[in-house]
C-alpha cells in the first residue's frame, strides 16, 4: 500500500472528456477496490460535499451500484457501524476530513472492516502523517491514493471548479486585503490542474496579461488574477511530471486563461439555441425539467422530472441548434416517426377492429414506440412552451434589437423608439437591453442622456444602479485614474468598448437572432492558428522545441524523410459523431448519433483548453463544440461557474450591493475634460428577484 496517483484510465482512446472522467471514477477508483484482500462483495462509498458533486456530474447511481457499492454515505453525518463491510473514502485532502476518517477507522471498534482512501487532489505529507502514525488505522488501510480529480464535468467538453463567488473574491474592492483572494486562486489552480492529470496532458499555459494605461497607474492584485492563476496551474502541473506515472514530459496541449471582462455581453444577451432558451426561459433547476404526464390510472396528471443531458439523443442532437431550427426538426422527426413506426401507424387508424397480425406488429414495435414517442413528445412540449414565451414576450423584436446594438446597426434612436412603442416589455428584458447598450456604448452615459434613457424605459432606481455598474465596469478600462468608492475592476486591457464584426454564414442568414457570437470564438481561432498576440497573451512556460515544430492547423508536408511529430498526449484527439449532423431513414436520426458516439471517431489535433475566470456562458460552450469540428482540435471549456443570464445579473447586483451600501463612481475620461460624479443608494438587492 502506497500513496500514488491512480493508473491511466480503463477507457479506450475514443472517449470524450466527460466519459474519461466517469471511467476514472468507476474503474480506477471503485473497481480497483476489488482485491483479493477485500472479501466483502458490497462496499460503502463515503464522500464529502464536494466529491459527491464530482461523482454526481459524471456518474449515475446505477453505475456506482454496478461497481459493488451498496450504500453511499456523507462523511459528516452520523453513520451506522458496518464492521463486516469495507469502505471506500473519496474525499478532499483536508485536515477536517482526515480527522473524520481517523475517528471512523481508529481504535478497537472501527465503523468498517477495511478502508480504501482516495484523495481528490494531492495530499500534503503533513496531512497524511497522522494516518501513518496510527498502527490501528494502518492495519485496516487497503489503499491510500491520489485520484487528482477535483472538477465538475458538466459537459462532454466542459467543466467548472465550483467557485460561484469568484468575481467577488478576486475582483472585489476588498480583494487585495482578503484572505479569500489567495485561497480562491490556489484552490482554483489545483482543480484546473487535476483536469490535466486526468487527461494526462501537459499544457502550454497562456494567460491574459494585465496592462496599465500609463506608467503612473499601479498594477493591482485584481489586474494580476489571470497571471497568478496561470502560475498556480503551472506549479501544480510541473509537480505531476515527477509524481504521476506516464505523465508527459513535454507540452501536449494549449491552455488559455482569461477573465469575464473579455466579453461582458455574452452572459446577458439572449442566446437563441435550444439549450440556452431552456435554461433562460423555463427557469430550470440545473438540467432538471419538470412536466406533467398522465397518471397510471389515467384519471389525472402527475409531475415528472427529467434531466436534459447527453444521454438523451434528441437533446444531444438539437441542443446547439437555433430554437426555430430545433422546432422544425422536431416536427419532421415526429412526422417521420408516426409514418414509419408500425405501432404508430396502427394506433392512428382510429377505433377500427385490429387483426391478429396487427396486434403482433404492435407488440413487436411497442417497446421502441413507447420509448421514442416519450422522448419526442417531451421535446415537442418543451419547444412549444419556449415558442409560446417568445411570442408572448415579443422576444424576436428584442433579440433583433440586442444583436443590432452589438453589431453597431442600432443605437440611441432605435432604443428610444423601442421603449416608446413596446410598453409590455418585461423589466428583465429592459434591463438586459440597457446593460448591453451600456457595455457597447459606455461613453453615451457620460452625460445625462443615460439617465434619461433609463427613465424612458421606466426601470426602477435599483435597476438603474445595475446598468450604471455595467457601464462602470466597461468604463473602468478607459480611465487614467480612479478615485473614491467604486473599486470593482478587471484590468485596463481595452481602450474602448467596440462593436463586433458581423460574420457571414448559412445560420446567420437564416436566423437573424443567430448573428451573435462570444468573443472567445475569435481568441480560440487565433490561438489555433498561432496568431494570438504574445504581448497580450504571454506564456507561463516556454514550450519545448517540438511543440510547434509542425503547425497544428495545417497537415505536415510529405518529404523523403519521416516528418517530425509534435509531442502528443497519451490519449488520441478524436471527436464523436455527436459533433456533426447524422441522418437516418427511421425518422429518429438522433438515435444514430448516440449509438455511434463512442465507436465512430476521427483523429484530431492537440487539445485546446480555455478557462474563463468569473463564469462562462452557454454560448461559449456552444462555440467550443462548433470550433472543435471546424479546427479539428478538441476544445474544452472550463470556468469558475456556468451562468445563465438571470443568475449572472442577480449575482452581479447582489455582489455590488454587498460591497457598497453607498457607491460613488468618479469617472475621469482621458478623451475629454469632463468629470461625472455618480452617487447610488444601494439597499435594494435583497428584494431583487428577476422573473
Amino acid at each position: 500500500m502506497s500513496i500514488t496517483d491512480s493508473d491511466s484510465s480503463h477507457a479506450g482512446d475514443t472517449k470524450t472528456f466527460r466519459q474519461i472522467t466517469r471511467d476514472r471514477l468507476l474503474y480506477e477508483m471503485l473497481r480497483s477496490t476489488r482485491t483479493k484482500e477485500s472479501k466483502s462483495t458490497w462496499k460503502v462509498l463515503i464522500m464529502d460535499k464536494l466529491t459527491v458533486k464530482i461523482m454526481s456530474y459524471a456518474c449515475k447511481m446505477a453505475d456506482i451500484t454496478e461497481e459493488g457499492v451498496s450504500l453511499v454515505e456523507d462523511l459528516y453525518k452520523r453513520r451506522q457501524p458496518l464492521p463486516s463491510m469495507d469502505a471506500i473514502y473519496f474525499i478532499q485532502p483536508t485536515k477536517e476530513n482526515i480527522v473524520m476518517f481517523m475517528s471512523d477507522m481508529s481504535g478497537r471498534s472501527p465503523l468498517y472492516k477495511k478502508a480504501f482512501v482516495f484523495f481528490s487532489s494531492s495530499a500534503p505529507r503533513e496531512l497524511v502523517a497522522p494516518i501513518r502514525r496510527d498502527a490501528s488505522v494502518m492495519g485496516r488501510l487497503s489503499a491510500l491514493s491520489e485520484m487528482n480529480l477535483e472538477y465538475f464535468a458538466i459537459d462532454s467538453q466542459g467543466f467548472v471548479t465550483d467557485h460561484e463567488r469568484a468575481l467577488e473574491e478576486l475582483f472585489g474592492e476588498n480583494a487585495e486585503t482578503s484572505q479569500n483572494y489567495n485561497a480562491c486562486i490556489s484552490t482554483m489552480a489545483t482543480r484546473i490542474a487535476t483536469v490535466f492529470a486526468s487527461l494526462r496532458e501537459f499544457p502550454y499555459v497562456r494567460y491574459r496579461a494585465a496592462k496599465t494605461i500609463d506608467a503612473s497607474t499601479l498594477t493591482t492584485l485584481r489586474d494580476l488574477v489571470p497571471t497568478k492563476l496561470a502560475a498556480g496551474i503551472w506549479n501544480c502541473v510541473a509537480k505531476y511530471k515527477s509524481s504521476i506515472v506516464d505523465f508527459p514530459q513535454t507540452e501536449t496541449c494549449e491552455l488559455l486563461i482569461v477573465d469575464r471582462s473579455i466579453d461582458e455581453i455574452a452572459p446577458i444577451i439572449h442566446e437563441w439555441t435550444y439549450d440556452a432558451m431552456c435554461h433562460d426561459l423555463l427557469l430550470m433547476d440545473g438540467n432538471k425539467y419538470v412536466h406533467e404526464v398522465p397518471s397510471k390510472n389515467g384519471s389525472s396528471t402527475e409531475k415528472k422530472e427529467v434531466l436534459l443531458e447527453e444521454h438523451d439523443p434528441v437533446w444531444l442532437e438539437l441542443r446547439h441548434a437555433h430554437i426555430g431550427e430545433a422546432s422544425e426538426k422536431l416536427h419532421d422527426k415526429m412526422t417521420n416517426f408516426m409514418s414509419k413506426n408500425k405501432a404508430a401507424q396502427i394506433h392512428g387508424r382510429g377505433g377500427g377492429e385490429l387483426s391478429t397480425r396487427d396486434l403482433q406488429k404492435i407488440v413487436q414495435a411497442l417497446p421502441q414506440y413507447s420509448d421514442q414517442i416519450d422522448k419526442l413528445s417531451l421535446h415537442v412540449e418543451i419547444a412549444g412552451k419556449i415558442n409560446n414565451i417568445i411570442r408572448e414576450q415579443g422576444l424576436r423584436d428584442i433579440g433583433d434589437l440586442e444583436q443590432n446594438i452589438v453589431f453597431g446597426k442600432a443605437g440611441t434612436t432605435e432604443l428610444i423608439n423601442f421603449f416608446r412603442t413596446k410598453h409590455n416589455t418585461s423589466r428583465e428584458d429592459k434591463l438586459r437591453l440597457l446593460m448591453i447598450y451600456a457595455s457597447v456604448y459606455p461613453e453615451k452615459f457620460e452625460s445625462d442622456k443615460g439617465n434619461k434613457l433609463m427613465q424612458l424605459a421606466g426601470i426602477s432606481a435599483d435597476d438603474m444602479i445595475a446598468v450604471n455598474n455595467m457601464r462602470c465596469l466597461m468604463a473602468a478600462q478607459d480611465t487614467k485614474k480612479s478615485s473614491s468608492g467604486f473599486k470593482l475592476t478587471f484590468d485596463m486591457h481595452k481602450k474602448k468598448a467596440t462593436v463586433r464584426e458581423e460574420k457571414e454564414g448559412d445560420e446567420q442568414k437564416k436566423w437573424t437572432q443567430f448573428r451573435f457570437y462570444p468573443l472567445i470564438e475569435d481568441l480560440l481561432e487565433k490561438l489555433s492558428k498561432g496568431n494570438l498576440p504574445r504581448e497580450e497573451y504571454p506564456c507561463m512556460n516556454d514550450p519545448s522545441p517540438s511543440f510547434h515544430s509542425t503547425p497544428v492547423s495545417t497537415p505536415p508536408r510529405t518529404t523523403n524523410n519521416a516528418p517530425h511529430v509534435p509531442a502528443q498526449s497519451v490519449r488520441s484527439r478524436r471527436t464523436g459523431t455527436w459533433a456533426r449532423p447524422r441522418n437516418s431513414d427511421d425518422g429518429y436520426s438522433s438515435d444514430s448519433v448516440l449509438r455511434h458516439a463512442s465507436s465512430d471517431f476521427r483523429k484530431m489535433g492537440q487539445r485546446i483548453f480555455v478557462f474563463v475566470i468569473g463564469g462562462a456562458t452557454r454560448s461559449e460552450l456552444r462555440v467550443v463544440h462548433k470550433l472543435s469540428s471546424k479546427l479539428q482540435r478538441e476544445i474544452i471549456l472550463g470556468s469558475s461557474s456556468l451562468d445563465d443570464p438571470q443568475t449572472f445579473i442577480t449575482v452581479r447586483l447582489q455582489f455590488f450591493s454587498s460591497l457598497f451600501p453607498i457607491s460613488i463612481c468618479k469617472l475621469n475620461c482621458h478623451k475629454c475634460s469632463t468629470s461625472q460624479l455618480l452617487v447610488f443608494d444601494r439597499s435594494f438587492s435583497h428584494n431583487l428577484k428577476l422573473s
